[in-house]
């Protein structure tokens, strides 16, 4: 039925890890060692590497301004039958017929009455409903009753003017057709300039007659005169204020149509096989002229027995498609409109082909006029003019119609079997499907879009055509607005009525394609009651997910910001339909799900409180932990829209909505993914613009504090800084975004950081013994939580929050309120409404608020502030609840473009992934990339097998790179591929090429001034690697293009909080471990590890556990309880997603197995060293059981068998160390001593070589190092020292 990539699959967003699995098994199975193409890699959704944005499609204007009617047709006939005009000297025999009777055969008075019958009747055909007036033989009176009465009835509609003159002489070079005086003695001259004046705009003239071109140059020339004089009687008004009034609006004949048989000097053919009138002939009965040219060619010798006579006996009707007749005008039809399409430019086509039923008819015909009559020496002009079509290729497809039809045509009529119905609308649609197999944006359209447009007209090809049509729009925005201009929205409409089950997956697909481009269909599907059909599709549980999803999206299409479609929606039960779907397996239905509600409830009150009544609002919070972060993300969203959907507030209202917003800061505030977090800010701003004054009031009395040292115990702010951190408001402050206490920085941060996200958390702060937070404890931790989003380590995030918070906090600049006023006022507060369910989110031990308590907590400070006495006093009620019932909608203080860039998404091909970023098309560049870096790994990891087995006997002592880096280094780590030497320092990052010694870039990590990276580490680097930075303030960052490729800067990927919420740790009693020069601070900063295999990065430092993140969902996988109270100092992963081994700063030594729940998941732990721990390596054996390498301050170096309870081999190394490595595969380990000196070693503890001093001529003494690292495969290191150098060692001297 229906070609499985035409529509979005699930599957589309699923791990690359998939798809290169499944495409390389059998590659893998032949080639082992090629375990790249099995590693998964992180963040490469669309929501890391696309920018987030609506779409970007200019929409043409393909629907029309103003559709027109034709509401009134003059016809006036100039025969004078049986006296031929002077100036005009016919052939013998020659051409009589006129509308297909020849006058000869009657009187002239009846052929006269009988040619006007029977031209209406075939102007009726093309408009049955238009106002038809015959003038036959008239006289110039007569011509003007009739064209000013017909102008009156018509109004501002358009009018047709059909003028015959084969009775009298050819029209004028002054611009005159003639007419006759009342006895028809004479020829009287009208002029056109009269007529002009008597039809008025808009019009169409049809001018069958010799020389007809003169009629269209003179009609110009009279429509630019009756401008000017227009123009002039209007200056003539206004200087001499004369009586006479100009018309209201200006003259526009210059827009009226015109039709004329031939140019200027061309007289019409008078072959007597071809009637008289074969201009009017060809406007009005196409067919059968066409049918007559046809069989007076010579190609139709080749169809034998046609005659003229038996072109007449063609059975059936032109409006019915099913039979001979009807089928050849409907594939005349697509021919002449699709020639149109291609030839004219689009605003024109748009005009006479899809404007006015009747003139596209005459146009459409015209085109066929243009091809008899050019063969017969006649020109046929028209204005506006078009360009020539009579060669056009289009047209041998009708002749092949032609032929084929009458080839059985004598078979037809003497057995009266069935016709063979023309191959021509499926040869077509062929030439429609070898175009998509090969077009593209760059390519010329396909010429066949009209015709399908036709075909959707039969039920025999309509499967077919939308299929095709629907695979046509997914190439893009330009294709959907290419269709439109084309005509298709009215067929599509139309189709929405069909019960054809087969049909619903193509509909829902090309109605999301022309929304997502063109959102103003929205009315015409309301109006047409085209949403019920989406409504049907959506809850029909047998209807795959995928097309739901296209069905949930058009109605999110048409409910957004259209009160209409939103009543239509919430009276076809949208919300009850959505929230029974909300945990479908596909998450795009569920992010569409989510932001249809969303869309619904905006501003409209009515679907909020249906939603309400379904409890809308905690169905959606199960998808707040959702494994995709779009849907989360999503979800939020949906909340937030609830929050602001409410018009008048109530104490119900508020509370539901203070519920969703602690459940909101509780949930998502540290959400790995910034997009979600963006949302959450959007969602939190209008609690803060709905109950505005409480914020306020916070916001002025923590102003107040962070002022007022001397009374901090009476203020809430800094009773939550006791709790947390004893630097909170230096942090939150709206004056001190970094903090200015730099006294023991370094030891509290981590701890400060963590406690300040804590506030936020209501499951993890103990506010019973704080009765001064019972008043509006609600907006303190919605402050609290915005506060700590206004320093998120994403900057996107932080500038939106901070566009909240700087609302309230400019706020409370301009209205500092003085003491007295305060005083006087404050403990009259309203409170927020307590509603019984106020317990359901507060913490245990916290207590329902009392207005004793809150005149305690509100009470300001009795020392006056500087300067109080000058600042001016605002109304009493802006600290009171009522002020914030202001009714109407909020204009948002920050806005996120999520919901837009999901809608592009429809815009977008979505059978096809983008061209050049495809790796499943092994043809594709991005495949022949990645398959080439492979290959590169696989020999580079063989190439260093034989260093790794040579260096255990040899000296690792050859100095291959050395430079100073800006600040004394922290952290070095090396690619495993690449030449990329990345070096921390401070809260910076550098990345060098230690191969040329190049610097490509240095760089600061964006987080706070006074954070350190404190941990580096290269993501997917078997493929484009990604930079990791760990600030220890807890944040995480991830850089793509860190190495300033092609002279692009660094850029932020993602950020995230690795460390909120965590209780920290105590202070490291070896912290004084004698000649440290590193470790003085006691703090570990943020120690990571990364796991490519499993994708999950583990995190712990200054705090009592350690938290595994999921780079897949973004989401906290678990926090693993550290059972130490001391700070974790080095962590090293098995790589297999199960073992995980920790060093504290106690010296001991513990391994956790991932497998386990959190809390049994420690399985030992070792506590030989007594000192803190420098790092924990896993290393497997020969035998197969893993081996942990740890190393302490005291220069003891212990090797650990994972099953037995106590190291089985100590090597001890100089007394005091202040940095050690170990290999990954090489039998080596290296330790940097007090005394300014590295020494390597192999596994046996023996001393292969020291390193003392820099190489060169009377190379100094190294500086004290503090840190070492190895390269993952090849027997190289590198050396950070407090003298700011860098320096890389290997075992072999460079080349």
């Amino acid at each position: 039925m229906v070609t499985g990539d035409l529509f979005y699959s699930p599957t589309m967003s699923e791990s690359v890890d998939n798809r290169n699995g499944n495409k390389h098994d059998e590659y893998n199975n032949t080639h082992p060692d090629d375990v790249d193409w099995k590693l998964p890699i992180a963040f490469n959704k669309p929501r890391h590497t696309a920018t987030i944005e609506g779409v970007n499609c200019i929409t043409q204007t393909w629907r029309m301004k103003e559709r027109m009617k034709t509401v009134s047709v003059a016809l006036v006939l100039c025969l004078n039958v049986g006296v031929d005009p002077p100036d005009v000297v016919k052939t013998q025999p020659c051409a009589r017929l006129e509308c297909w009777i020849d006058p000869q055969l009657m009187s002239p008075q009846k052929a006269l009455e009988m040619i006007g019958k029977n031209l209406q009747l075939q102007y009726e055909r093309w408009q049955p409903r238009a106002r038809y007036k015959q003038s036959l033989d008239p006289t110039v009176e007569e011509v003007k009753k009739l064209c000013t009465s017909l102008r009156r009835n018509a109004k501002e509609e358009r009018v047709l003017f059909h003028y015959n003159g084969h009775g009298v002489p050819k029209p004028t070079s002054n611009g005159e057709i003639w007419v006759f005086n009342r006895t028809y003695t004479q020829y009287i001259p009208l002029s056109v300039y009269d007529l002009q004046t008597w039809m008025g705009a808009p019009s169409i003239y049809v001018y069958d007659c010799s020389n007809a071109g003169i009629i269209v140059d003179s009609f110009q020339q009279f429509a630019e005169q009756h401008e000017r004089e227009y123009e002039m009687e209007k200056q003539a008004v206004q200087h001499n204020r004369t009586a006479g009034v100009a018309s209201a609006t200006a003259p526009s004949y210059k827009n009226c149509i015109q039709l004329a048989a031939c140019a200027a000097s061309q007289i019409l053919p008078m072959n007597p096989d071809l009637p008289a009138d074969i201009f009017t002939a060809c406007l009005t009965t196409p067919i059968t002229i066409a049918l007559r040219w046809f069989v007076m060619q010579n190609t139709s010798k080749l169809v034998p027995k046609v005659s003229l006579d038996l072109i007449d006996k063609i059975p059936g009707q032109l409006s019915d498609r099913r039979t001979m007749l009807g089928e050849l005008n409907w594939i005349f039809t697509a021919i002449t409109d699709t020639i149109a399409w291609n030839t004219l430019p689009r605003d024109l086509f748009q005009r006479l082909f899809r404007q006015d039923l009747l003139v596209a008819s005459l146009f459409r015909n015209f085109l066929l006029a243009e091809r008899i009559l050019r063969s017969y020496d006649c020109t046929p002009v028209s204005f506006p003019k078009l360009p020539p079509t009579f060669q056009h290729p289009m047209w041998q497809a009708w002749d092949l119609a032609l032929d084929l039809s009458l080839a059985q045509l004598a078979a037809v009529l003497e057995s009266e079997t069935l016709f063979v119905h023309s191959p021509f609308f499926e040869e077509q649609l062929t030439a429609f499907q070898v175009w998509l197999t090969l077009g593209s944006k760059s390519r010329n359209p396909p010429e066949q879009l009209p015709i399908v447009l036709q075909v959707l007209l039969s039920q025999v090809h309509r499967l077919r055509a939308l299929e095709l049509l629907g695979k046509f729009l997914d190439l893009g925005p330009w294709a959907v607005n290419l269709a439109l201009s084309v005509g298709i929205f009215p067929y599509v409409l139309k189709l929405l009525q069909s019960n054809a089950r087969e049909l619903r997956p193509l509909l829902v697909f090309i109605w999301a394609k022309i929304l997502a481009v063109d959102s103003t269909c929205q009315a015409d599907l309301v109006r047409d009651h085209g949403h019920k059909y989406f409504l049907s599709v959506l809850q029909d549980p047998t209807i795959p997910s995928e097309h739901r999803t296209l069905a949930a999206f058009v109605l999110a299409s048409i409910v957004n910001n259209y009160p209409a479609g939103q009543e239509a929606a919430l009276k076809g039960s949208l919300v009850s339909i959505c929230l029974e779907q909300l945990g479908d397996p596909n998450p795009l239905l569920r992010q569409w799900l989510c932001l249809c509600l969303a869309r619904l409830w905006h501003n409209y009150d009515a679907a909020r409180w249906c939603g309400v009544r379904d409890i809308a609002h905690e169905k959606l919070y199960t998808l707040l932990q959702d494994p995709i972060p779009e849907v989360r993300a999503a979800a939020v969203y949906a909340l937030g829209t609830f929050i602001n959907s409410v018009t008048k507030r109530s104490e119900h209202a508020n509370n539901i909505d203070q519920i969703i917003a602690m459940t909101l800061i509780n949930t998502v505030s540290h959400d790995m993914s910034p997009l979600v977090r963006k949302e959450l800010v959007v969602a939190l701003q209008w609690m803060v613009l709905h109950f505005e004054n409480s914020f306020v009031t916070l916001a002025v009395a923590e102003e107040n504090s962070r002022r007022d040292p001397v009374v901090e115990t009476l203020s809430p702010f800094t009773g939550m800084r006791r709790i947390g951190s004893r630097d909170r408001l230096k942090i939150l402050s709206p004056n001190n975004a970094y903090g200015t206490d730099t006294t023991d920085f370094s030891q509290d941060r981590m701890k400060r950081v963590s406690s300040s996200s804590s506030i936020s958390s209501l499951g993890q702060s103990s506010f019973g013994n704080l009765p001064s937070l019972s008043y509006g404890s609600v907006y303190m931790k919605l402050w609290h939580g915005l506060c700590s989003l206004d320093s998120d380590p994403h900057p996107s995030v932080a500038t939106m929050s901070q566009k909240v918070t700087n609302h309230i906090r400019n706020q409370v600049k301009e209205c500092s309120v003085p003491k007295e006023v305060t005083e006087a006022k404050l403990p009259s507060i309203s409170l927020p409404p307590s509603p019984s369910s106020r317990a359901s989110f507060l913490t245990k031990g916290e207590s329902l608020p009392t207005v004793s308590a809150t005149s305690e907590i509100l009470r300001p400070p009795r020392v006056p502030l500087h300067g109080s006495r000058t600042r001016k006093t605002p109304p009493i009620n802006t600290i009171t609840e009522e002020a914030d019932e202001v009714l109407g909608f909020k204009n948002p203080l920050t806005t996120s473009l999520f919901v837009e860039w999901n809608c592009a998404q429809f815009a977008q091909p979505v059978s096809l992934e983008s061209e050049t970023e495809s790796t499943n098309d092994i043809e594709s560049r991005a495949h022949y990339e990645r398959e080439w870096r492979y290959l590169r790994n696989k020999k580079q990891r063989r190439d260093a097998k034989e260093e790794q087995i040579r260096v255990a006997r040899g000296r690792l002592e050859s100095q291959v790179f050395h430079t100073r880096s800006p600040q004394p280094p922290e952290v070095v780590t090396f690619h495993p591929f690449d030449k990329h030497l990345a070096v921390a320092a401070k809260d910076c990052f550098g990345i060098w090429d230690w191969q040329t010694g190049t610097r490509l870039t240095y760089c600061t990590s964006r987080g706070s001034k006074m954070a350190r990276v404190t941990a580096l580490g290269f993501i997917n680097s078997h493929d484009v690697a990604l930079l990791m930075t760990g600030s220890d303030d807890g944040s995480v960052r991830i850089w793509k293009n860190y190495c300033n490729m092609l002279g692009r800067d660094p850029t932020l990927l993602t950020a995230w909080q690795a460390l909120a919420d965590a209780q920290p740790a105590s202070k490291s009693p070896s912290a004084g471990v004698p000649g440290s020069t590193v470790h003085n601070s006691a703090s570990a900063g943020l120690i990571t590890s990364w796991e490519q295999r499993s994708l999950t990065l583990a995190v712990t430092g200054d705090v009592r556990i350690v938290r595994l993140w999921d780079a897949e969902t973004e989401l906290k996988k678990q926090d693993i309880p550290t059972g130490a109270d001391i700070c974790a100092t080095c962590l090293d992963t098995d790589g297999s997603g199960t073992l995980m081994a920790l060093g504290c700063g106690d010296g001991s030594v513990r391994l956790f197995d991932r497998r386990l729940p959190p809390h049994e998941a420690r399985v030992m732990t070792w506590r030989e060293h007594t000192a803190w721990v420098l790092g924990a390596y896993f290393r497997g054996t020969a035998t197969g059981a893993p081996r942990l390498i740890t190393g302490s301050l005291s220069g003891d170096i212990r090797f650990f068998d994972l099953r037995k309870n106590s190291s089985v081999n100590t090597v001890q190394t100089a007394q005091g160390i202040t940095a050690m490595a170990v290999h990954n595969v090489a039998d080596i380990f290296t330790c940097a001593s007090m005394n300014q000196c590295i020494s390597v070693y192999n596994m046996s503890g023996q001393n292969l070589n020291a390193i003392k001093s820099y190489e060169g001529f009377m190379g100094t003494r190294i500086g004290p190092v503090s840190c070492l690292n190895f390269h993952p495969y090849r027997v190289v290191l590198a050396a950070g020292c407090m003298d700011s150098s860098v320096s890389v060692y290997a075992s072999e001297p460079r080349r």
